[in-house]
């Protein structure tokens, strides 16, 4: 299986990174791919590809970082995402989630660097990674008005939420949805009105990606510990018995489903 989005770039693994990256493989991960939330986790995402064959990158600005950027920041991630082992650009898009640590960042901002990243992907020919919480419709508004700047296909939500309705609307727009660790949770997060569950059933299996977003959302039976890619094993397991399909069936479509999106090799 293959873990679409991680933070191996990111100081949670700094001591013992090597080892994870070897854990994954013996779990049978094919393939990685680092996030990053800024330039220097971006650029750290990089260079981990360029040390590990099954490691690939995606650069961009996290909504909550988008008050804190350089004036050349778009001139340095777009020299960023040329470099071969880049497959994609984000995380990228819009919070209105208010986290203790951080609050909301400047909507206006949010949408106007989210944006700038559509404008970055599409000049360079890479999908979006799209990360939104509690702003779906603004989401929405921001890509049907830039239809013309999405590739075919235009990439995928990361973690995804929402309802049902929300679901369609992404679909029909032609991106795959990205499911992680805490569809192993039980109830429905705060503020969401549709359990993952119910938006799993409901999502075509060639549209579904794995993913952990270590080292967060790790899912049950490791939860409270620190995430790590190999548990995108428990993410696919879990869709399986979701889908009343066998493991192997989730390991070789969402295998595709990556391939369709993102430009790996080796895999």
């Amino acid at each position: 299986m293959i873990d679409v989005h991680c933070h191996l770039n990111f100081q949670a693994f700094e001591k013992d990174r090597d080892a994870v990256i070897k854990r994954a493989v013996k779990a049978e991960v094919t393939a990685i791919i680092n996030t990053g939330t800024k330039i220097d986790s971006s650029a750290k995402a990089v260079k981990l590809g360029e040390q590990y064959d099954n490691l690939y990158a995606i650069v961009g600005i996290h909504p909550h970082h988008v008050d804190k950027l350089e004036k050349d920041w778009e001139q340095k991630l777009e020299d960023l995402a040329r470099k071969p082992k880049v497959v994609g650009i984000g995380e990228c898009g819009i919070d209105y989630y208010a986290y203790p640590s951080n609050g909301i960042t400047d909507p206006n901002k949010q949408k106007d660097v989210f944006i700038k990243q559509i404008q970055i992907a599409n000049r360079l020919k890479l999908p979006l990674q799209i990360h939104n919480r509690h702003a779906g419709k603004d989401i929405l508004d921001i890509l049907l008005r830039h239809t013309s700047y999405l590739l075919n296909p235009p990439g995928m939500f990361h973690c995804f939420s929402g309802d049902v309705e929300f679901l369609k609307k992404v679909l029909d727009l032609g991106f795959y949805i990205g499911f992680d660790g805490n569809i192993t949770y039980k109830g429905i997060a705060r503020g969401e009105t549709t359990s993952l569950k119910d938006l799993i059933s409901y999502c075509p299996l060639d549209r579904i990606l794995l993913e952990t977003d270590s080292p967060y959302l790790t899912p049950i039976p490791h939860r409270g510990k620190r995430n790590e890619p190999q548990y995108v094993i428990l993410v696919g397991e879990f869709i399986a018995h979701i889908k009343g399909v066998l493991k192997d069936v989730i390991k070789e479509q969402t295998t595709r489903n990556t391939m369709s999106v993102f430009a790996l090799r080796n895999v």
